[in-house]
């Protein structure tokens, strides 16, 4: 790595080495010295800087020179940075100069991503990445196995407590659990299934994952380099629960929570689990809901249901397509659950109709592999020396208020390569869109966690007829069919509810309290101001892994990749808490709507 070096230059005849090392050492410089202003000067006025956890003790975006100087002020002298150095050799494009940066602080190591215009600062990523003197048991500081397991206690709830209490046991929860294990906080991950993977194991029988191999690693054990390209739910499980073994992840099975509830003046919960018809009372310092992106399947309730003969199910209680060649279903919804269901019933012989009742986006999986994700998570990314933690770190550091922008001309090439698909969808009737804005399936995921589906292969059934498809809302059931509030009927021996999940902070409800769940507010999405994700702006996703306005309570969710790279910031928090590391959070944010 190489240091910066303060040098005066013009900075259009610097190369981008000595234009990122000028800047840093600038930067650094004007931190030092606590002018404030002088380093606010060396931001854009449309600028971002991206802090996780190193300076603020939260994962927060400041925008524009205000945003810069506001958070400086609160925060410059208790973070004392210092040591700013670039990392791999910076690249310049398009007029941007972007490197990846190393630093210190008072308590801890960091990482980043710088991006210049000119000799100004357009984004800024600054990340924790270890807290001195409490750095993971990896590399130099791995420690004997055998007298750390003779010496550990395994078992919770009799005379030692767990600081972290981790409900949900799927891949949040256990990477969450071996972040913390790493890092040496008693914690304990407690899921109601019998095994570590069932969760996807459980599922319908065709899933299998949307994300490719090489966005879906887990810290530590990535996938090896014979793993399928999309993982099938039970190989996916099994490697759950191999990891939770060979990670040594304290895991409580057949558990479920009953009750929380926070105490004031203690500072810690007290939690009622079911344990295998066992009743447990634990008493942690904090609680991780990690449930994924979603709470509890939704179900809707229409007329006629309690009347209808044939079977019905939500999707997650799905058992798969065998039992029901030649029978007549209607899968309710148009998402990505909705067309799997589909497809596996058509390819078993099922009469299948889909009711789509929202307009869906979809996207053919090559060309997001192609497009989307291949410039950093694929074979050809790996052969350009793009590893795992390069791409993290070139994602996490493209600000969320820019980030639609950037996406927007990858969805318009998307759609005039798939224009045929999109043409014959619309000539059956079925619904498209690319987001509000045609910002596509990633700002999708990330402002409401639904409405899309990534093709792989029911798209052109529903284009053809070969899958039903029907549009409109349903009405009611009768004993035999669905029926549409245009009066049509759809004869039914099966219904399929893919009609997606509640909120997390449902869940929090169902546990704490409405009380609780209110001062929470709701989780994930931007307040981008678009379908099912109102506004005003929040800056990052709402309460997921970082401070919430409820002590003791933080948020684990996401898919495989977010769960990867921001486990390690949220166990960094609660491992600071654990160690009474003085931990001032600055940005906390307000609670804009309810749960």
């Amino acid at each position: 790595m190489t240091k910066s070096v303060l040098r005066p230059a013009d900075p259009t005849t610097l190369t981008p080495r000595e234009r990122v090392d000028s800047w840093l050492a600038s930067f650094e410089s004007a931190l030092a010295d606590r002018d404030i202003d002088r380093v606010a000067a060396m931001f854009a006025v449309d600028s971002f800087w991206r802090d996780l956890v190193a300076f603020t003790w939260n994962i927060a975006t400041v925008e524009g020179r205000d945003g810069v100087t506001a958070m400086l002020r609160a925060r410059l002298d208790d973070t004392d940075p210092s040591n700013f150095r670039a990392g791999e050799e910076p690249e310049e494009a398009d007029g941007v100069t972007s490197a990846s940066i190393e630093f210190e602080t008072a308590t801890g190591r960091g990482k980043g991503h710088l991006r210049l215009r000119g000799d100004q600062a357009w984004t800024l990523l600054t990340t924790m990445e270890e807290l001195k003197g409490h750095e993971e048991r990896r590399g130099t500081h791995r420690v004997n196995g055998a007298e750390e397991r003779a010496l550990e206690e395994r078992e919770f709830g009799g005379s030692r407590q767990p600081y972290v209490l981790v409900i949900g046991g799927g891949h949040c929860g256990i990477v969450l659990g071996a972040r913390l294990r790493q890092l040496r906080v008693p914690a304990l991950v407690i899921d109601e299934h019998e095994r570590p993977g069932d969760q996807w194991r459980e599922r319908y029988k065709s899933l299998r994952l949307y994300d490719p191999v090489w966005f879906s690693h887990l810290p530590y054990l990535p996938f090896p380099d014979n793993w399928p390209v999309f993982s099938p739910k039970d190989k996916l499980g099994d490697w759950l629960e191999m990891y939770t073994k060979v990670m040594e992840v304290p895991y409580w099975s057949s558990t479920t929570c009953q009750s929380a509830k926070f105490d004031e003046e203690s500072k810690q919960w007290t939690v009622v689990l079911d344990r295998s018809g066992q009743q447990v009372v634990l008493h942690p310092k904090h609680v991780a809901v990690a449930t994924g992106v979603h709470g509890e399947p939704h179900v809707p309730t229409f007329p006629g249901q309690d009347i209808f003969r044939g079977e019905q199910h939500h999707s997650s209680r799905h058992p798969g397509p065998d039992a029901y060649a030649g029978k007549r279903v209607v899968v309710i919804g148009s998402n990505s659950s909705a067309h799997d269901i589909c497809l596996a019933l058509h390819r078993s012989g099922a009469d299948v109709t889909m009711v789509q009742r929202s307009s869906t986006h979809v996207v053919k999986s090559e060309t997001l592999l192609d497009l989307g994700l291949g410039d950093l998570y694929s074979e050809r990314a790996l052969a350009a020396g793009i590893t795992t933690e390069k791409a993290d770190l070139t994602v996490a550091s493209v600000p969320y208020k820019i980030m639609a922008e950037l996406q927007i001309p990858i969805y318009e090439e998307v759609a005039e390569r798939d224009k045929d698909l999109y043409d014959r969808l619309e000539k059956v009737g079925f619904k498209l869109d690319f987001g509000d804005d045609g910002s596509g399936i990633s700002m999708k995921f990330l402002r409401r966690g639904s409405g899309f589906y990534v093709d792989v292969g029911a798209s052109d059934l529903v284009a053809d007829g070969s899958i039903r498809l029907a549009s409109g809302q349903v009405e009611r059931l009768t004993e035999d069919a669905v029926v549409l509030a245009d009066g049509t009927e759809l004869p039914a021996d099966l219904v399929v509810y893919a009609t997606g999940y509640r909120s997390m902070s449902g869940r929090v409800a169902d546990l704490m309290g409405q009380e609780v769940a209110d001062k929470v507010g709701r989780c994930w999405g931007l307040g981008s101001a678009t379908t099912k994700d109102p506004g005003p702006w929040e800056g990052e996703l709402r309460n997921m892994w970082k401070p919430t306005r409820q002590e003791g309570l933080w948020f684990q969710g996401g898919g495989l990749s977010q769960a990867r790279l921001y486990s390690l910031y949220l166990a960094l928090q609660l491992k600071a808490r654990y160690e009474g590391i003085p931990t001032p959070v600055y940005g906390l944010p307000q609670v804009h709507h309810l749960s």
